[in-house]
């Protein structure tokens, strides 16, 4: 089976399904991540600065492809926090041609109702690209949690994140942990949520919903058998 991830960040991917993607490697599927942002560019910096962060960006998403053995496609060509500013037609071509190219069979992408624009924008760009009839073979496409941005929306404000699909990734758990130090800079002390506690919190809550150990929870868009 061919997977891919399209993510608007490097990160969101190894948070939303970093032990999906163990579980699928070790089942022998073929794995691909697109990420679609640079995930920097908003925090201010400049010039030297900036230029050298992009690249130590580019450099862990790099490292967590590696190590979940995936393909990457780092089209980083959107700004981080700005997805609305970039003709909406640009991203679903961006995604279109990737997919067109790929063939996958499955798709993970953001969650449409996360606080953060850029995976609001990134989850219909998605779905937008993988409508029916233009020339893909996607039998399911499912959406992820990315902890400090789909748990900090309201429910006044857009669509909760309430799972429906999940995957047991307790045999995983220690190596997506072991593959988010690829984002260190990304991670910091608890209770903040993306920190290791955090990761590991989650990974136990979701599990009591499934009766199992450990596990990633997905929204269910679409499905064709």
């Amino acid at each position: 089976m061919k997977v891919l991830v399209i993510a608007a960040h490097p990160d969101d991917e190894a948070l939303g399904c970093g032990g999906t993607l163990l579980r699928h490697k070790a089942q022998g599927d073929r794995l691909s991540i697109c990420l679609l942002g640079d995930g920097v560019s908003s925090r201010g910096q400049q010039g030297k600065v900036l230029k050298q962060a992009l690249k130590d960006r580019g450099r862990a998403a790099a490292a967590f492809a590696a190590f979940v053995q995936a393909e990457l496609h780092l089209i980083g060509g959107f700004k981080d926090n700005q997805f609305d500013t970039a003709p909406f037609l640009k991203i679903v071509q961006a995604v279109e041609g990737l997919v067109r190219s790929y063939q996958p069979d499955l798709v993970y992408t953001n969650h449409g109702g996360d606080l953060n624009i850029d995976h609001a924008i990134t989850a219909r760009a998605v779905l937008t690209a993988l409508r029916p009839g233009c020339g893909h073979q996607v039998k399911r496409l499912l959406a992820f949690e990315v902890l400090s941005s789909t748990e900090w929306q309201s429910p006044a404000l857009a669509e909760p994140f309430a799972p429906n699909v999940f995957v047991d990734i307790t045999p995983f758990l220690p190596g997506k942990l072991a593959a988010l130090a690829c984002y260190q800079e990304e991670l910091k002390a608890f209770p903040f949520p993306r920190s290791r506690e955090g990761v590991e919190h989650l990974a136990a809550f979701r599990g009591l919903q499934a009766g199992v150990k450990a596990a990633e929870a997905f929204m269910l868009i679409r499905e064709v058998s």
